[in-house]
């Protein structure tokens, strides 16, 4: 079993982009989610990555992967998320993919990692808080892109942290 896995959904490439840069950054691959099995999954850590579409939907290709994801036991595995959204336009439902996403895995039995302090987004009440942190990585390239590289060297440290990587 591979230490590390990113498995992303994405439609503007963005969300696509990211996933790359983690990968590449932890030595590992990207997967792309449409067409995904189960060996996806075959990881001691996952890195769970999708946009936030709509009001606080997934991205499209994750439906599918929810299902595999959703028939899985992650009892062990540890689990960071990542995403990107549009906190200016939809402070509320802002990253929700990413809440989306570990909730699924911590159902299935995963721990999640990789939370980062919430102060980066004041204005955000989305489900992407969780006692008063980020469930993870959340990126808004749309009003902040500035901001990504630190928060991805903050992201990975976390992660790193989490397991000792």
């Amino acid at each position: 079993m591979e230490k590390v896995h990113v498995v992303y959904g994405s439609t503007t490439g963005t969300t696509e982009t990211i996933a790359l840069r983690l990968a590449n950054d932890f030595g590992t691959r990207a997967i792309n989610i449409a067409g995904a099995d189960v060996s996806a999954f075959d990881a001691e850590v996952l890195l769970l990555g999708s946009s936030t579409w709509g009001c606080g939907d997934l991205q499209d290709d994750w439906y599918g992967g929810l299902d595999l994801l959703g028939n899985l036991d992650l009892s062990g595995k540890k689990v960071a998320v990542f995403g990107c959204g549009d906190s200016v336009g939809f402070p509320d439902t802002f990253c929700d993919a990413l809440a989306i996403l570990a909730d699924k895995a911590v159902e299935r039995g995963a721990e999640l990692i990789g939370r980062l302090p919430a102060s980066a987004f004041p204005g955000v009440s989305s489900r992407c808080l969780q006692d008063g942190r980020l469930i993870g990585l959340a990126l808004d390239e749309l009003n902040e892109p500035g901001e990504t590289d630190g928060r991805i060297a903050a992201f990975e440290e976390s992660v790193r942290k989490d397991v000792a990587l």
